[in-house]
């Protein structure tokens, strides 16, 4: 994405921390070993239990269940939330209704991506905003500066101030007063099954059943207050995410597995995760939404959340200008994956039928016998069905001593290691 404008750029230098278990830890060490576990976003998490292959299987072919306690998950309420919510947020909040849940993305006025998030409509002047774990301190900061009039929010008006001023509560915090929430994530077709065996009610689960995407029910599930939303990260077409109270987040997961195994149900880790959603499409922060190339929303494939038919957005006037003019696209790709094939990995290069770099791959994940990949490339060099190349640059000295490139540039001759073929940008399965 280009730089425009640097007016209203908003900086945040996370403190540096020791990384803490989630909620979940226990739980997690009683079901793989701590050799298992690795630091993500402040958080030691489980990468895998059995296997990421076997992970990810389960959540096409049945259910699995993910610890996703460590995400931020703000409330933002009052008379001025909704229209605070929909000055940050690139889409329109203003016609979200209760009950409906919305993808956006939130900018500074540089058109820098602060986070991409889901905002819930719980009534008209209640909403819970979940953002990505990494980013939930730099989003809190980023609410906080502009509540308190730090922040230029228009470039094309610098005098311009954000006059809405809701209450901005951590949901995540037990000492604070008011509703608690961390998440616990449910995907893959006995998704539904596995809640009725946990212990939803017929009319419960009958909701559920008919539950459209991004939308959201609240209920009880063997006596425990649950937020139920049919969103989730793995491009299952059936899915949920379970938000419930810190306290009773070690009870739900246990019921969880405790009745979900016998229909199919298994724990999951970071590494399905990352593998379900380089195979569905998504983007990562830091890989295919903002990171070190920068990439915008528009690039990403998420324009249809841009909306730049409101009247005003924190990022528009630089977000107007990147859609008229911006050359680089996020695409998906499959390589071959059979065992002795060396995996694809982040910055290789992406070339085109001529051996010309036009991109570079930011994530790749097995799926079965192939890779998926994520590709950041030239805007109209590919198209679904062509044939690409990957050239993989030196991942250690000795690679590089003898001759591969340890970085490489667009427009770069280069001879591919692999060929792939451009799929369909997102999948559902």
């Amino acid at each position: 994405m280009q730089t425009y404008t640097t007016v209203g750029r908003f900086t945040f230098e996370a403190g540096e921390r020791t990384p803490v278990g989630s909620v979940l830890l226990e739980e997690h060490l009683k079901l793989t070993d701590r050799s298992h576990m690795a630091p993500f976003a402040g958080y030691l998490m489980p990468l895998w239990y059995s296997s990421i292959s076997n992970e990810h299987r389960a959540v096409r072919e049945s259910a699995g269940l993910f610890d996703c306690t460590h995400m931020g998950a703000l409330e933002v309420t009052g008379p001025q939330a909704r229209p605070f919510l929909n000055t940050v947020s690139t889409n329109h909040v203003d016609k979200l209704a209760p009950g409906r849940a919305q993808y956006g993305q939130v900018l500074d006025a540089a058109g820098a991506v602060i986070d991409d998030i889901i905002i819930f409509c719980r009534s008209d002047d209640c909403f819970m905003v979940v953002v990505n774990a990494a980013n939930d301190a730099k989003v809190q900061a980023y609410f906080s500066a502009l509540t308190s009039g730090k922040l230029v929010i228009d470039p094309d008006d610098e005098q311009r101030t954000l006059d809405h001023r809701p209450a901005v509560r951590d949901m995540r915090n037990v000492t604070m007063l008011g509703d608690c929430r961390v998440n616990l994530a449910l995907q893959g077709p006995r998704a539904v099954s596995v809640l009725k065996a946990a212990g939803a009610d017929d009319a419960l689960a009958e909701q559920l059943m008919v539950l459209a995407p991004f939308h959201f029910v609240e209920g009880e599930i063997g006596g425990i207050d649950c937020l139920i939303s049919r969103t989730g990260y793995t491009g299952a077409q059936v899915g949920f995410e379970v938000f419930v109270h810190p306290a009773r987040a070690v009870e739900m997961w246990r019921r969880l597995l405790h009745k979900g195994v016998p229909v199919g149900l298994v724990p999951c880790g970071l590494g399905s995760r990352d593998s379900l959603r380089v195979e569905a499409g998504f983007p990562l922060y830091g890989h295919e939404l903002a990171g070190r190339h920068n990439i915008s929303p528009i690039e990403a494939g998420y324009g249809w959340a841009v909306k730049l038919d409101k009247p005003f957005f924190v990022g528009k006037t630089v977000m107007a200008a990147h859609a008229a003019e911006y050359d680089m696209q996020v695409m998906r790709g499959e390589l071959p994956g059979d065992k002795g094939i060396r995996p694809a990995k982040p910055d290789d290069g992406v070339l085109d039928a001529n051996g010309r770099c036009i991109g570079w791959v930011t994530s790749c994940a097995h799926a079965g016998r192939r890779q998926c990949a994520l590709l950041y490339v030239e805007r109209g060099a590919l198209r679904e069905g062509d044939t690409f190349g990957v050239y993989y640059a030196a991942r250690r000295s000795s690679q590089a001593a003898q001759g591969r490139k340890e970085a490489v540039g667009r427009d770069e001759m280069l001879t591919a290691d692999i060929s792939g073929t451009v799929v369909s940008r997102f999948a559902k399965f």
